[in-house]
């Protein structure tokens, strides 16, 4: 018997070696994973020159980066639930010395949660999901559910379906609650922050903007403060703050996140793109659909402008970083002044320098690389931004006045990101036509846009402008407009096919958002959202690549 115990203590103990050594492999493995993952951002300074800022100035910006922060922390929340709850964990396991947890918590804040924006929104710590609808919605709450409480309670839509609300249950009862109420902590503290940017600046275009949205954020009404931001003049800090982008309501691009762009203008490089300007209108007459679906009433003005990023807060930092912006979304702000479109120059040589290049050289025949050019690669940035700003917005389906993002739904962002794409090489060969560029710059656009496909194709195609990239080059590839060589396993461009059948996906595109069609949307996304042969094995000859930069702040020193 003696014996027996002996036998089974020591089988015991062996048995927790095992069990030891496994959690250690196990361990082990998550490291290398998170370091894989972590490499996929190449830190890249983002510097700007204060110089240019007088001391009042230098306070102003303070002041803004203080309440993008805030904006960081709005995000966060908006993404996901457990999010704070998450990092405080991670924070105290890293402090504790566990080099597992201190890089769970740098790719945590890389990607705003635990959840891989580069793979479907894979969880890297425990087995987690995100919800569809992020935190804008109850994690159990289905859409049909959604749908049926509107349907049942028709004065609650405007209410439910607004950027600017979240959704909660109260009592068993699906209720709407204004960001400027559920939020009222941290914007009160950001409005403060815009309040006392106010008060340093001299320009007064700027000081009505920083005012009228400080108190946006406290009255949940943007339209105002959109309107004095369209009308920012002879400023040398150009700032956005505030919810916009709606790609991380997954359910139903409804709902906008915060996020903020902190930058300085370079008035020389803006000074250049004024030309572009005054073809606004004549970009959408040009759209390849009938003229009814035009979108003529729409504002024509068209402020451009090119910056240097100092920050960014909130939706635009995570995950992969913004080329250039173009806002506002509102649909009455754009109708009555356009919207204004900024390039973030010091990202844009960074991506082309560090990630552009070295994907092209992988992936385009050898012959085509001649054409690939930063100047190709920063004006398609800007064509992509100024087609956000023309074609359907306000819409008429089965006679109702409506909008085409309210129509689409979930599939809107993802359609939007493909039109801007499409539009930004049709509009670049407009331009040609009008003798803006020369003829040789139409090789330029087409080629350097295909190698830029499998700059976003990587940042996984479930996200908008990923899929976006995937349905236009799967198209163009259908088409023959993309050749793709097995033997090489390199890709060209058909330079007499390319045109045609990127006007062909113009008018589909165009058509299913003029007529709100989403069954439209969702049968283009099934067909053409996919890893195809070709783009999978592209893919693959890129895995050792970093996929975006990381930006390293000179601000973030300048204030720890």
């Amino acid at each position: 018997m003696k014996y027996l115990s002996l036998t089974i203590l020591i089988f015991s103990l062996f048995l927790l070696g095992c069990e030891k050594k496994t959690e250690q492999n196990k361990d082990a493995e998550d490291i290398a994973m998170l370091k894989e993952k972590i490499e996929k951002f190449a830190p890249t300074e983002l510097k700007y020159d204060s110089s240019t800022l007088d001391e009042r100035e230098k306070i102003v910006v303070e002041k803004l980066y203080l309440a993008s922060k805030i904006m960081d922390e709005l995000f966060l929340d908006q993404a996901y639930s457990k999010n704070y709850e998450i990092r405080k964990s991670l924070m105290e396991q890293a402090a504790a010395g566990s080099e597992k947890a201190e890089l769970e918590l740098e790719l945590f804040t890389i990607m705003f949660g635990p959840f891989d924006r580069l793979d479907h929104d894979a969880p890297f710590i425990d087995t987690l999901k995100k919800p569809l609808g992020a935190n804008f919605y109850p994690e159990d709450m289905t859409k049909e559910e959604f749908e049926s409480w509107i349907k049942n309670n028709p004065t609650n839509e405007k209410a439910f379906t607004s950027e600017f609300t979240v959704i909660r249950r109260q009592d068993g009862k699906l209720v709407a609650i204004p960001y400027s109420e559920y939020w009222k902590d941290k914007l009160t503290e950001a409005s403060k922050l815009l309040k006392e940017a106010a008060e340093y600046a001299d320009n007064p275009t700027l000081k009505k903007y920083l005012s009228s949205r400080a108190d946006a954020f406290l009255s949940n009404d943007y339209y105002q403060s959109d309107m004095d931001w369209m009308d920012l003049k002879d400023h040398k800090i150009e700032i956005v703050i505030g919810p916009y982008e709606v790609y991380e309501d997954g359910m139903f691009n409804f709902k906008a996140a915060f996020e903020s762009f902190l930058t300085i203008e370079d008035p020389a490089e803006s000074a250049k793109l004024d030309i572009f300007k005054k073809y606004l209108r004549d970009m959408e007459i040009h759209l390849p659909i009938p003229d009814a679906h035009k979108n003529f009433n729409r504002g024509s003005e068209s402020p451009l402008a090119v910056v240097n990023e100092v920050f960014t807060g909130g939706d635009t930092k995570s995950g992969v970083q913004t080329l250039a912006f173009n806002l506002p979304n509102d649909e009455r702000v754009r109708q009555a002044k356009g919207s204004k479109k900024v390039l973030l120059k010091n990202v844009q040589e960074a991506k082309y320098k560090q990630i552009l290049i070295p994907i092209a050289e992988l992936v385009l025949d050898a012959e085509q690389m001649k054409y690939v050019t930063f100047e190709s690669f920063f004006t398609h940035t800007l064509m992509h931004e100024m087609s956000h700003g023309i074609g359907p917005g306000f819409i008429k389906v089965d006679g109702r006045d409506t909008e085409v993002k309210k129509e689409l739904k979930e599939t809107y962002s993802t359609m939007e990101e493909c039109k801007a794409d499409i539009l930004g090489m049709y509009n670049n060969i407009f331009m040609i036509e009008k003798g803006v560029f020369p003829e040789t710059f139409a090789n330029e656009t087409w080629v350097t846009f295909l190698a830029g496909t499998f700059r976003s194709v990587r940042f996984g195609i479930n996200e908008a402008h990923g899929g976006g990239n995937a349905i236009i080059y799967n198209y163009l590839l259908e088409k023959g407009a993309y050749e793709y060589n097995e033997e090489t396993q390199k890709v060209k461009v058909n330079f007499e096919k390319i045109g045609p059948a990127l006007e062909e996906l113009a008018n589909i595109v165009l058509m299913i958002q003029a007529e709100g069609n989403y069954q439209g949307a969702k049968d283009l996304i099934a067909k053409y959202v996919v890893n195809s042969p070709s783009m999978e094995t592209l893919r693959k000859k890129l895995e050792h690549l970093p996929v975006d930069i990381k930006p390293v702040y000179e601000i973030e020193k300048m204030y720890k």
